[in-house]
C-alpha cells in the first residue's frame, strides 16, 4: 500500500463514517487526550485505526 501522507484530519474522518466535520475534530481531540499528545501533534493513521 503507497501512502503519500501519515496523519489523518477531520475531513478524512468525514469521508470515512459519512458524519460531519465537526465530529471528526471531536473524535481526533479524544484520540489525542487518550495518547497524551498535544493539540498542534498530529495523530497518524496507526493510532486512528
Amino acid at each position: 500500500m503507497n501512502q503519500k501522507r501519515a496523519c489523518i484530519y477531520p475531513k478524512d474522518i468525514q469521508r470515512i463514517t459519512g458524519r460531519s466535520e465537526r465530529y471528526g475534530r471531536k473524535l481526533l481531540n479524544d484520540i489525542k487526550n487518550y495518547f497524551g499528545k498535544e493539540s498542534y501533534q498530529f495523530i497518524t493513521i496507526k493510532e486512528f485505526v
